[in-house]
Formats: C-alpha cells, structure tokens, sequence
C-alpha cells in the first residue's frame, strides 16, 4: 500500500484526505483493457446502422434498375373501364362522322360516344343535315323508324320556339350553339352482336346573341343507345334520353353572348370521343 504526494496535502489542510489503493499485479495475466467510452461505442452504432441502410438502398436500386421487382408485389389497381386506354381512334369516317368501330365492348362505347356526339349537334335542326346523320349513324332495319321519329322531334316547330329558321339558322348577328361533350360511358349489356351503351353527356344549347330569347346554357343528361352488329360497324337501333347525373353548378363567373359566340367559333368541337 502507498500514499501519494494527495496524502501529504492533506494532511497539510489543502485538499481533503484520500487514499490509494495498488492491488499486486499477477504477471501471468494480461493487462485488462479499459472500459470503453460512452461516447465511442454510440459513435460505432450508428456508423454500422447507416452502412447498413445504405447497402439496402444499394442493393433495391440495383434490382429495379435490373427490372426485377423492387419486393412490392401488391397487383396494382386496375384502370377503370372507361379511362382512356391509348389504343388508336378508327380512322376511318363516313360524312363527317367516325366509323369502322372494332367489335368489341370498347368499339361499342367509342361508337355510342361518337353518335351521340352527332345527334346531339346543329346539324340535327336542318332536315337535310338530320336526314343525313340519322342514315349514317343508324342501322338498316331501324333507319325509317328512326328518321320519323327525329323529324318529329325536331320540327319547324321547335325551330320556331328556339329563335331558328327552317334550316336551323340563327338571326343575323347570333350564334347557334348546340354541343353534345361525352363525359364518360359504360355498357349495359354486350355480345358479339347487339350491345346496350349508355352515354353521359353535358351540354351546350342556346343562341349567343344580345337579343336572344335562348341564352346558352348548359345541361346534363345520358343517352341511352342500343346497337347492333351490322356488315362491319356498330349501328343504332334505337336511342334514348334521360336528364342528369347533374353535379352542383361551380362559382365560374357568367360569360355574356359576344363572349360565347366568339369561343364557339374559335374552339371546334370534337368528332372523337372515349
């Protein structure tokens, strides 16, 4: 046992007494390493935690750059039926009108949303014009049925009601604007042969004119079309009309009638649709 120079100042009144301790070393065994420090050994765990995050990272990029999956192997949600696909529009058109439809459930919606694009237009109140979509759009066993019960529907009555002439023209200095804008489609019923599709629609109807009597306002309402396998294009047998889905109308700011007639003149509507 020893005493250090602390003793000494202790018992001189500088520092409290203490005492050292010198256990006898046993030269057989090894010096025993001190503890490690606090400090040190936090300092290695994070190090080896982030070696090890970034072997992970490494090795998921490596796979996905590989193309092999990334782990995640929850199937992903499939589109909606009636989302855009991608696949080309028909390229083909007989007066004015798309046609050449595939005779498939997807060839039957794009059909249904094309025709009641074009019985919905301007073209409907000239008896010419309806006379020429109601042939093209319409199969051969329903064309005549068809064709009287438009040309009752549309008339030189309703012509007069709206503000139009007998051909469908508007006054001089007005617009006449009647679109119909597919909002999306589905199928009732399908086989190779006949299919039932219906359409939901906004509409534009109106005359954009300071003296209208017929604004141009907007609608909502789904046609109901039902068609048929004919030669090498889907063609209506019959159609129907029914009012809304209509959504809550938004905040947008009212446009007047020179505004109006100045965008349908300048947007063209679509002749392709889904």
């Amino acid at each position: 046992m020893s005493y250090g120079d602390d003793y000494d100042d202790a018992r001189a009144g500088s520092v409290p007494a203490q005492t050292r301790t010198r256990l006898p070393e046993d030269p057989s065994s090894r010096p025993r390493r001190p503890p490690a420090s606090p400090g040190r050994s936090m300092v290695t765990i994070v190090a080896v935690v982030v070696l090890l995050v970034a072997a992970i990272v490494f090795a998921n990029q490596a796979r996905d750059d590989d193309g092999e999956s990334s782990g995640d192997d929850t199937p992903q949600a499939q589109a909606d039926p009636t989302s855009p696909t991608g696949e080309l529009p028909v390229d083909g058109a007989t007066n004015g009108i798309p046609s050449g439809f595939p005779q498939t459930e997807q060839g039957a919606q794009s059909a249904a949303a094309n025709y009641a694009v074009a019985l919905g237009g301007t073209g409907m109140f000239n008896p010419t014009q309806r006379e020429e979509i109601v042939r093209t759009v319409s199969s051969t066993e329903s064309r005549d049925e068809l064709l009287a019960s438009y040309d009752t529907d549309y008339g030189l009555q309703l012509n007069e009601s709206i503000g139009l002439d007998a051909n469908g023209v508007a006054p001089e200095g007005s617009t006449f604007v009647n679109r119909t804008l597919p909002v999306g489609s589905t199928i009732e019923s399908y086989s190779d042969t006949t299919a039932e599709v219906s359409v939901w629609c906004a509409g534009l109807f109106g005359i954009a004119g300071l003296d209208s009597r017929n604004p141009v306002r907007t609608s909502w309402f789904t046609m109901h079309l039902t068609l048929t396998w004919e030669g090498s294009d889907w063609k209506v047998v019959t159609t129907e009309q029914s009012e809304g889905p209509t959504p809550v109308n938004g905040d947008n700011r009212i446009s007047g009638a020179e505004e109006i007639a100045e965008a349908v003149e300048e947007f063209g509507g679509f002749t392709y649709a889904r």
